[in-house]
C-alpha cells in the first residue's frame, strides 16, 4: 500500500511539474519587445506538403535585441516563410533580400504591455488550477488506498506531501509570472 501511496504521490509531482514547463514554454513565446526566436515556434510554413514549424526549415540568428534573421535551408522557403510570418499577425514585417528574411522588432506600446501581463496572468492561472487538479487527483486516490487499507495516520503523512508539493509548484507558476511581468514592463 505504501509503495501504491508513493507512486499516486509520484503521478502527482509529474503533472505538477509538466504543468509548470508547458507554462514556461508559453511564457517564451510572448513577445516582450526584444528579438526573441521563440515567437516563431508555433509559425508554420509548408514544407513540401508538409505544414512545419520556422524552426524546422530554417536557421533563427538575433543578432542585436532588436532583430533577428531568418535563413531557410532551402531557398525556395524565402517566400513561404515570409507570407507565414505575415500571415500569423505576429506585428513583424519581414524584408527579404532574397538570401535571408530580415525582421526588425519595433517597440511595444505600454497597452499592449498590459494586455500581455494581463495574458500572462490568465496562462499562470490556468497553470495553477492544473496543479491543484493534480493534487486533487492524488488525494482522492490516497483515500481510495486507504479505503483499501492504507493506515489513515499514513494517508495524512501522504496528503501533507501532495499539499507541499502543489505549494512548491504554485510558488513556482508564481515566480514564473513575476519574471515575465518584469521583462514585459521593461522599457
Amino acid at each position: 500500500m505504501i509503495d501504491k501511496a508513493k507512486a499516486v504521490i509520484e503521478a502527482a509531482k509529474e503533472k505538477m511539474q509538466a504543468t509548470v514547463t508547458y507554462l514556461d514554454e508559453d511564457l517564451k513565446t510572448y513577445r516582450a519587445g526584444k528579438a526573441n526566436p521563440a515567437v516563431f515556434d508555433s509559425v508554420m510554413v509548408s514544407y513540401y506538403g508538409t505544414m512545419t514549424p520556422i524552426p524546422q526549415v530554417a536557421s533563427i540568428a538575433t543578432p542585436d535585441a532588436k532583430t533577428m534573421l531568418i535563413q531557410p535551408w532551402d531557398r525556395t522557403l524565402l517566400k513561404p516563410v515570409e507570407k507565414a510570418i505575415m500571415d500569423a499577425n505576429l506585428g513583424f514585417t519581414p524584408q527579404n533580400n532574397g538570401e535571408v528574411i530580415r525582421i526588425n522588432i519595433p517597440a511595444i506600446t505600454e497597452e499592449r504591455r498590459k494586455e500581455l501581463v494581463k495574458k500572462a496572468r490568465t496562462s499562470g492561472e490556468s497553470a495553477k488550477v492544473g496543479v491543484r487538479n493534480a493534487r486533487r487527483d492524488a488525494i482522492e486516490n490516497l483515500k481510495k488506498l486507504q479505503k483499501d487499507g492504507l493506515p489513515e495516520d499514513s494517508e495524512k503523512d501522504f496528503e501533507d506531501e501532495v499539499q507541499k508539493l502543489t505549494d512548491n509548484f504554485s510558488k513556482k507558476v508564481d515566480e514564473l509570472l513575476t519574471a515575465k511581468e518584469k521583462e514585459i514592463m521593461t522599457v
